[in-house]
């Protein structure tokens, strides 16, 4: 259940009108890495999560009703943005009216020119109000959300997803000078950056997480790195010394192509790896019933219902 409170979590503010930024802000509106995306995202995603992880169902849906409230900060600093220019584009009494404003022969109608040009699908279409659109007047898209029903890898889509949002938050700050309008940006970026550490602090509390969802990866094939370029070969990290918490050395390939042929595409390894493949097979059972029961035994017998309702306060 939603209530809606009609004061915004941040006191958004706009010190003059800018319709071109406020084109430019509907990248957040409802563009890929915007709010409604993230907030539809998180909404979607803990629907799996309610019943195996309910801790993480509460997480999911606390963020995304705070990304609807910023989908909401967001469509009303863009409103303020268009101060001026939402009546003068609705004055429809003279044609020739659009057509002056077009021509840009006043100071006032240079607003509206200015609207009209940076998205021409932006004041014609809503008549200057928030559209689910991006800047670029693409409407939003549900291929945008990314849910795939394993909540390890859902939280690693979400850590990405905050990051770029972030990132997006950051490009638009250069395009304003507006001080109201930079704090506004400010507060939703650092938010951002306050989900992916929640998001990174619940990934955290699920074992086993890595590989993601169930399967182990195959030992044979996990180490190797391919020098698939020429030029300047970096060595780092990740190609060199031990694989990040696999306690494995990488392998570095030097000539990829004489490696696949002296090992017919892989097909014959140099060391004898069936305990290691024996081993992943074994992980691969066991982490099936772990991840089966998890949320066998989380579902409820008999008639299902998604919310306990304390039967003492209903009326007789």
């Amino acid at each position: 259940m939603f209530y809606h409170v009609k004061d915004l979590q941040f006191n958004a503010r706009v010190s003059r009108p800018d319709p071109r930024f406020a084109n430019i802000l509907l990248e957040q509106f409802g563009g890929e890495n915007g709010e409604l995306a993230a907030a539809m995202q998180y909404f979607t995603q803990a629907f799996g999560a309610k019943m195996p992880h309910p801790d993480k169902y509460d997480m999911l849906m606390d963020i995304a009703t705070e990304e609807f409230s910023h989908l909401e900060i967001v469509g009303a600093t863009i409103q303020m943005l268009l101060k001026g220019v939402n009546g003068e584009m609705k004055y429809a009494a003279d044609s020739e009216e659009i057509m002056q404003v077009m021509e840009g022969s006043e100071k006032r109608e240079s607003i509206i020119h200015a609207a009209l040009t940076a998205n021409p699908h932006f004041p014609v279409l809503s008549t200057g109000g928030p559209r689910l659109a991006n800047s670029q007047g693409i409407p939003w898209c549900g291929s945008y959300i990314h849910s795939n029903g394993d909540l390890t890898v859902d939280l690693r889509s979400n850590l990405a997803s905050e990051s770029r949002a972030k990132l997006v938050y950051e490009h638009l700050m250069k395009f304003t000078d507006d001080p109201y309008v930079k704090e506004t940006l400010s507060f939703l970026m650092t938010r951002e950056v306050a989900h992916y550490k929640m998001f990174e602090a619940a990934l955290a509390t699920i074992e086993p997480n890595f590989p993601p969802a169930v399967l182990q990866a195959d030992p044979r094939f996990t180490q190797q790195y391919f020098n698939l370029s020429n030029g300047n070969n970096f060595r780092g990290p990740w190609n060199e010394g031990q694989m990040p918490g696999m306690g494995k050395e990488w392998e570095y390939i030097e000539d990829p192509i004489d490696h696949i042929k002296d090992t017919q595409g892989l097909s014959t390894q140099p060391e004898d790896m069936d305990d290691e493949i024996e081993e992943a097979k074994k992980l691969d059972i066991e982490n099936s019933e772990v991840k089966s029961n998890e949320v066998i035994d989380s579902e409820p017998e008999g008639t299902a219902q998604w919310s306990d309702y304390d039967e003492s306060e209903k009326e007789d």
